[in-house]
């Protein structure tokens, strides 16, 4: 069997990549380093291995993460339908039997007759065929290195350094007020202002607070641009004044003075809908980070659409490198899929990778690259990770506030999240028909 379309990693995104390529009868060669070469994490040779939680996230309509799931199921998904069928009790999440999960995908995938499974490292991206790059937060050094050349090295990155997301509409607005430093760009960011006797109860809950531990292969070696908060806060009770918290150049009009520290959150997407933290990235645990980040004046109620982190991730910069179709803008023939393309999470890179698995066949069959609506879960990830601001990137999971505005306003937030998942699913019934996407 010749194949015209390969696919690079095994894990989720490119599992599913293969899958969607396969279904349409097309031939698909999917490379998987393991067990020929191993990763610090993976503790088996099976394809699409959860290497932490078992778990996919909730499973309700009125969750984001539950909307992507339901939309997935319609695209005919194998990540999903297998999940459903290896199903374990957790609640309102749909938790897996990891070990049936990933022997199950692994069985479908070498059982299929368009699907030829190669156990070897790809240290080079073809350029002879169509290329799916799904190789992961731990792509290996030799395949990165191919990735860099591509990319013209500055646009990748191996750590993430994620402040926390705050849902605009649960910002307390008598209390912050809107200004740029100095006057400068238009009153653009949100600014959260302290005194310092509030400075100095966050500054202590934020050296007490609890931090997440590192993997053992996560040698974490910071530099000055990602330095976690709570890192430099150790460095003396002045430090983050002069960092992400420094006050000069920002005039509160209601007291037309400078407080003694100000938090700044920076619009996150196109609508106005969700700020970022700006400069919190950070190793607290999601508890604390509710926690003493609800301290900052204006987030006492504070909803986080995503939290801080840093951790070990390969990923490219989306926003600068991709089309809506995920495929390389100077290179038609090579798409990215999974976490590479800065998304987070099990099902939003498999979503990708499914999204990247439609459109290589259908390029292939000589048929129009689609992207689904922006109203989609699929589509309103898509956007973020190629619509971004390339200056200020950072990988993000299926949320809320990704979601374009409802055209009517609507204030009680379970109602208005089903609305958002009914029309996100119409929508992508109307994408299928029309595009015959099947």
């Amino acid at each position: 069997m010749t194949s015209q379309i390969v696919v690079i990693g095994g894990g989720l995104a490119g599992s599913e990549a293969a899958w969607q390529v396969a279904k349409r009868g097309i031939p698909v060669t999917l490379h998987e380093m393991r067990p020929t070469a191993n990763t610090p994490a993976h503790t088996s040779d099976k394809l699409a291995e959860l290497v932490c939680s078992n778990s996919f996230g909730s499973a309700d309509i009125l969750n984001a993460s539950g909307i992507l799931k339901e939309e997935m199921r319609r695209l005919d998904s194998l990540i999903v339908k297998t999940a459903d069928r290896c199903r374990v009790p957790a609640g309102s999440a749909l938790a897996v039997d990891r070990e049936k999960f990933s022997g199950h995908i692994t069985e479908t995938l070498e059982a299929h007759p368009h699907v030829t499974v190669m156990r070897e490292e790809i240290t080079d991206i073809p350029t002879d065929l169509i290329s799916i790059i799904a190789s992961g937060p731990l792509t290996s050094d030799r395949l990165a290195n191919s990735i860099k050349d591509l990319t013209l090295a500055r646009h990748l990155a191996f750590f993430d350094a994620i402040s926390p997301i705050v849902d605009a509409e649960t910002i307390e607005y008598g209390t912050v007020f809107r200004a740029s430093r100095y006057g400068k760009g238009g009153a653009d960011y949100i600014n959260c202002p302290m005194e310092k006797d509030e400075y100095d109860r966050f500054y202590d809950a934020l050296l007490a607070s609890e931090k997440v531990i590192p993997k053992d292969f996560e040698n974490i070696q910071y530099f000055e641009g990602c330095i976690p908060v709570e890192v430099m806060a150790e460095r003396g009770r002045q430090t983050l004044l002069f960092g992400p918290m420094k006050p000069v150049g920002l005039v509160n009009p209601r007291t037309n003075g400078t407080a003694h520290a100000v938090v700044q959150l920076r619009q996150e997407d196109k609508y106005g809908s969700s700020y970022n933290m700006v400069g919190f990235q950070t190793k607290l645990t999601y508890p604390e980070q509710r926690r003493v980040f609800r301290m900052i004046p204006g987030l006492e109620k504070a909803e986080f659409l995503r939290y801080g982190s840093i951790h070990r991730n390969t990923f490219i910069n989306a926003p600068a490198l991709m089309r809506n179709t995920l495929q390389v803008k100077m290179n038609g023939s090579i798409f990215f899929a999974g976490q590479l393309t800065g998304v987070e999470g099990y099902l939003d890179s498999a979503a990708t990778g499914l999204i990247a698995g439609i459109n290589a066949a259908r390029g292939l069959a000589g048929q129009s690259l689609v992207t689904p609506p922006e109203t989609t879960a699929h589509g309103s990830l898509i956007t973020h990770i190629t619509q971004s601001d390339p200056r200020h990137f950072q990988p993000m999971n299926t949320n809320f506030g990704l979601f374009p505005p409802l055209p009517v306003k609507v204030r009680e937030k379970e109602r208005k999240r089903r609305m958002i998942g009914e029309r996100a699913l119409e929508d992508l019934e109307k994408w299928m028909t029309r595009y015959n996407v099947s």
